[in-house]
């Protein structure tokens, strides 16, 4: 996926350092307006992302 998405410096260190990076970025994002023109503050979004726990993991047919 990372060849695929161009990622911004703040983006990548979310992806390579974890929820405290993910965290940051997702603080600083908060007052940037969306497409539609409101920021997310304004939308009432918090700032904060909720991760899912990892159930199973498939590995290929060896």
């Amino acid at each position: 996926m990372l060849a695929s998405i161009p990622l911004t410096d703040d983006e990548q260190a979310a992806v390579d350092d974890g929820q405290a990076a993910l965290d940051q970025l997702l603080e600083r994002l908060t007052d940037l307006p969306t497409p539609a023109g409101p920021t997310p503050r304004q939308i009432g979004i918090p700032a904060t992302a909720t991760l899912l726990p990892i159930v199973n993991v498939r590995h290929g047919h060896t």
